[in-house]
This record gives structure tokens, sequence and C-alpha cells, in this order.
């Protein structure tokens, strides 16, 4: 088990020139009547403030409207630093600092420009993304949403404002009680389950129209800016594309639509999953984000020139992605079951190899002018956290363009016949992930070595499961 370096106080690790002015946690009186008018105009009953975890997981609690306001004003919408140590499946990592005795609460400091209504319950409800913060009024630095904040931080300090379009597939899979059951496509209005290969097919979507309906009503009246739905390759599998616009505000829209798609399903009698491969037979499904660099004050996209052809910085951007996309694959790839996707010939990439207009390799330039000029990182699956996936795709690209890197030749043709030098495991990722000192200094130690110490622990508990494949093909052979 890897030791999250030592902390002694909210703040003995950060970089300053990276940290929040003191101060940064306090809810302004504008803020406060903000939140007081939205809650009295839609007769709010109760709020949720949603946290999200390492994993992407929302944490937090579920108060009424009054005493949320009440907990605004005096710092009393607290949770236990330890969610941030908190594993997939429920436990926390050892040896880390926050699970000693000195283990404290944090608050969590609504962002009240997140807060929207739930459309699914019933009673008058709203939700809100809350950051958390130590009681000095400096911000949890391993907690997943402050740790896009701080790469985006650096990008401004350069006059540079990043852009992103997330890409985010996912199946629907019939209800399924029992783990080790394999997961089945649903049946659908025509009474049938999908055996054929059905990618980009209007009437497949259409087979579960009255679920989807409802996905985009309950994300109009939540304001998460979806764009266009269609079927990918898998069965029953699925892919929204999201309109571009600034990272956090992005991150913020993937993690309320996962949560709305899931939601929704259920309402239906089916799940939704965003595993990275759930099932054997079908192809994996991924987050593609794309990303591109804008002037901060004017807008102009930086990586085109006035006669649309690459800039310098685009190029170095790539090369960014290229050096330093395997250390970050934990945050791409977070769990056992992500590297399952990553194989030759199954729609996903195996290489850091980039490309015009090419599928095969983890970093597609999409045909475009120069005011659209992007690259698509396509490695992330989607499983991935949004906030930490976009912060690392971002914290690669951002290296690249410090260090003036260069990329290799673009790959005509498939990238498949080159060399997979993409981690294939979890084991080979975390040990990447933590060596690197540029991601170190970008992403912040603490962060790293605390996203090492709960995978550490999920690889751990992994260890200690057999799997139907080995009773079936060891237990009588061998």
């Amino acid at each position: 088990m890897r030791a999250v370096p030592a902390r002694e106080g909210s703040s003995a690790h950060s970089e300053p020139e990276m940290s929040d002015e003191p101060g940064d946690g306090e809810i302004s009186a504008d803020e406060l009547h903000t939140a007081a008018d939205f809650l009295q105009r839609h007769n709010i009953d109760e709020v949720e403030c949603l946290v999200p975890d390492t994993a992407g997981i929302a944490r937090g609690k579920i108060l009424p409207a009054e005493k949320f306001l009440k907990g605004m004003r005096e710092h009393g919408l607290r949770i236990p630093e330890q969610i941030f140590i908190q594993t997939v499946n429920g436990d926390y990592a050892v040896n880390d600092p926050v699970t000693s005795p000195a283990a404290i609460d944090v608050y969590m400091r609504p962002d009240v420009a997140t807060m929207r209504i739930v459309p699914w319950y019933d009673d008058p409800t709203a939700q809100v993304i809350c950051d958390t913060y130590y009681f000095d009024g400096t911000p949890v630095d391993i907690a997943p949403r402050q740790t896009l904040r701080r790469v985006l931080r650096q990008f401004h300090a350069h006059g540079w404002r990043p852009v992103i379009a997330p890409e985010l597939e996912f199946f629907l899979v019939e209800t399924n009680t029992d783990p080790d059951y394999p997961l089945e496509p649903p049946i659908g209005r025509s009474g049938r389950r999908e055996t054929a290969r059905q990618s980009y097919g209007v009437d497949a979507v259409n087979e579960f129209d009255p679920l989807f309906e409802e996905v985009y009503d309950f994300c109009e009246a939540q304001g998460v800016d979806i764009d266009t739905l269609t079927h990918e390759s898998g069965a029953a599998q699925m892919e929204m594309n999201f309109n571009h616009g600034d990272p956090l505000e992005l991150a913020d829209q993937t993690f309320l639509f996962k949560r709305t798609v899931r939601e929704t399903a259920l309402r239906h009698k089916v799940y939704a999953t965003f595993m990275a491969k759930p099932m054997e037979r079908e192809p994996g499904s991924s987050m593609h984000i794309h990303q591109s660099v804008a002037h901060d004050e004017t807008g102009e996209n930086l990586f085109a020139d006035a006669e649309g052809t690459d800039s310098e910085l685009f190029l170095a951007h790539i090369a960014g992605l290229q050096k330093y996309l395997p250390a970050v694959m934990p945050l791409f790839a977070p769990n056992v079951n992500s590297y399952r996707r990553l194989m030759k010939h199954s729609d996903a990439p195996i290489n850091t190899h980039w490309g015009r207009d090419n599928r095969t390799v983890g970093f597609r330039v999409p045909v475009s002018g120069g005011e659209a000029r992007r690259v698509e990182n396509r490695c992330a699956g989607a499983d991935s956290n949004p906030y930490l996936a976009i912060a690392a795709s971002l914290a690669c690209g951002y290296l690249g363009m410090v260090e003036n890197l260069e990329p290799t030749k673009p790959v005509e043709g498939s990238g498949y016949r080159l060399a997979h030098t993409l981690p294939r495991t979890l084991y080979d990722a975390l040990d990447r992930f933590a060596r690197s000192r540029g991601l170190k200094r970008v992403l912040g130690e603490p962060f790293v070595g605390t996203v090492s110490a709960v995978k550490d622990a999920e690889l751990d508990a992994y260890q200690r499961v057999i799997s139907s494949w080995e009773r079936e093909h060891l237990l009588l052979n061998v």
C-alpha cells in the first residue's frame, strides 16, 4: 500500500501559487440571497447537497430547506473529509492520514450557480453541487472538483482558456440482482432484444423512445445541455454528446447526466450502466473528450493560425497528451474492469498515437476549420470521474504546451498495427501514476497520493474475489 503524503493542517502540501486565497470558502450575501430566492420561488421542501467523490459517486446530505440556508450562513453543512478516501466498494484506504485519529470534518460550500430542481421527485426538491473547505477557508485539495479547478488556474495564468466537449457512452441492460449472472440487453418496444449490431440505428434508439424522451425532459429541467443521441455499436449501447463549453460546467453536467440516466432507466425498469466493459461480447463504453484552448480575452482558438493551419501550441498540446497520458491512466481507466475495453479492434485505443480523422488511435483530430480546431482524446472510459478525466486530459496537454514538446508524425491507416503502449492493467497504471513528477506538479502531490491509496485498496479487495471463469476452467482441470 502506498502511503499518502502526510498533512499537517489544511494546506501544508499545496503549492502556494496554485491555492485559492483564504476566504474563498465564505458564502457572500448575494449567494445566500440567490439560494433563498430559488428555494422560495420553487417552494422547495428539501435540498440535496452533492459532493462528487474520487469515483464520481454523489456523496453528501439531504436537508430541509430552512436548515440548508442556516447551514450556509453558519458553516453548518459538514461532511467527513474521509469521503475522498472511500473506495468504490465502500471501504476506506488504510495508511492514509485522513483515517487517522486526527481525521476531521470539512464543510460543504454550495456552488449556488449549480442549484437546480430535481425533476423526478414528486415533492419539490432542489440539488446543488458543493465544494469542500477546511475551516480556515482553504479548499480540500484532494477533492475532484478542486483538482479540476487547480488545472484550470494554471491555464488561466498563461492567458489560456480550455474548451471541452464530452461524448459519453453507456448501455441499457435488463435489471440484474445477481452479480454472478451475465448482463443482457433489455426488451424494447418491439418485445424483442437486440441481437445484431445497430450502429447509428435510428429505429434501434426508438425501441426505448419513452425512456429517452424523459431523459431529455429531465435534462432540460436541470439545464444539462445535451446535444445528439446516437446508437453505438453494442447491443442497446447509446452515446450522448454534449455541447462544447467551460470544463468545470461540462464536468458538472456530465456528473448530473449520469445520475439522471440511471434514475430514468430505473423508472422504466431497466438499468443504465457506465461500466467500461459490462458485457464480454460487446464493445466497451468510453467518454471521449474533445478539447481546445482559446485566448482568455479574445476567445480566439489558439490551436490554429489565421490561415487555419495547426499552430505550434496545438502540436505541443498533442505531444503533451502523448507523453503524459500513460502515466495518468488511473484517472481515465480507474477500475480493474476499465482495461478490458482497451483492446485491439474494439473501437478503443491501445496507444498514444494521433491522426487526422482516424478513430483507431488515442488522439483524433476531426476535420474542421481553424476556428474549430481541436483534438479528441479517446482514452477515457465512461466509468471515469468526469472531473478527474477532464482535469487529467487538460493537464497532459498543458504540460506539452509549457514544455514546448513536439509530437510524433500523425498516423495514417490503422493504429492497431502499432505497439500497445497504454497500461494493460490498473497495477501498471498506478505504478506509472505514482512516479510522474510532472503530473504531481500540475495535479498536486496530495491528490496523486490519495488516488493511489484508494485504488490500491480497491485492487486488494479485487484480489480476494474468485471469479466464475476461474471456477469453470480451473476447478477440475488443474
